[in-house]
């Protein structure tokens, strides 16, 4: 058996195109389009592809979006400062600061930036109010990535009521969200993390497994429950040859583009779960695309919910 694809760069060109005639309508009406804008600290070079690819996809669809740079010897003031500029712009319906922020600023600097965001701008559904609300299943702005998840399993048709859906994560970010998104369609939901015991065998009951743990093909056949269907958020770059080697099977074409690149991306998941499951996001091509269609998705609903005339 050979596990179904889900399409997670397909799944977001949908949802781009969908939200294409809701973003023209929007900006007919307010005379300015959705207005996103974006923090950058630093020169994490990871952190400046993914805000590239969130600007790039923003206009693409028609928002505005603005990245402002800020060196990495920015204080947490000069960007908490910066961020109340963006809470009062009226221009400006979602804002994003990119994380990590540099070590420079603190263990606890992200939670207070985000703290700082105006709630009805938290487009990456971090501020805890929106956390809240989120719990008990009211209207906000919901974390991307777990959102992308939800609109990959429900349009690849992948049933979530009455399933066992268990979560290897507890992050803020995909882990506790995902579960409540999960639970919020009434599946049967576990969450497991570094001191769950006997986690393969905890994993294998799972019909929809959601691994979230950010250590590379750790997530192997003995995890998964045959036919089950697995959505991969880890992504990691390898670059050390024996690794590759060990975890990619010979003649396989993450082999050949290691050998072309020096390195091969992957995810949480260990490929052979391929022969396996029954359904398996890739990486790349899986949850990565739709975590910036539904950036987009929420920036939109942002600026409806604060009204045309704004």
């Amino acid at each position: 058996m050979t596990a179904k694809r889900l399409d997670g760069t397909a799944v977001a060109a949908q949802i781009r195109a969908e939200l294409k005639p809701a973003v023209d309508a929007f900006a007919a009406k307010a005379g300015r389009p959705p207005g996103l804008g974006i923090i950058l600290v630093g020169d994490d070079a990871a952190s400046q592809i993914y805000v590239s690819s969130k600007a790039k996809s923003a206009g693409e669809t028609g928002l505005r979006a603005d990245l402002v740079r800020l060196p990495a010897s920015t204080s947490l003031e000069d960007l908490l400062r910066e961020v109340d500029r963006l809470n009062r712009s009226d221009v400006h319906d979602g804002i994003l600061v990119q994380a990590p922020l540099p070590a420079a600023m603190g263990a606890g600097a992200a939670r207070r930036v985000f703290d700082a965001i105006d709630p009805a701008k938290d487009v990456d559904g971090f501020h805890p109010l929106n956390v809240g609300r989120l719990v008990q299943n009211r209207d906000s702005l919901v974390a991307c990535t777990p959102s992308g998840v939800i609109e990959l399993l429900e349009r690849s048709n992948v049933p979530i009521a009455g399933a066992s859906a268990v979560v290897v994560g507890r992050s803020d970010i995909v882990g506790k969200p995902m579960a409540m998104l999960l639970l919020h369609r009434n599946a049967t939901v576990t969450i497991c993390h570094s001191r769950t015991k006997d986690l393969p065998r905890v994993c294998a009951q799972a019909d929809i497994l959601v691994a979230a743990l950010g250590k590379a093909a750790f997530v192997t056949r003995e995890f998964v429950k045959p036919g089950a269907a697995v959505i991969d958020v880890g992504i990691a770059r390898l670059t050390d040859r024996a690794e590759v080697e060990r975890i990619f099977a010979p003649g396989s074409p993450a082999r050949a583009t290691f050998d072309k690149r020096g390195s091969v991306v992957l995810g949480d998941v260990h490929p052979e779960v391929a022969k396996v499951a029954g359904a398996l996001s890739p990486v790349p091509g899986g949850v990565g695309p739709l975590t910036i269609a539904m950036l987009l998705k929420n920036t939109l609903r942002a600026a409806e919910a604060r009204g045309a005339g704004r």
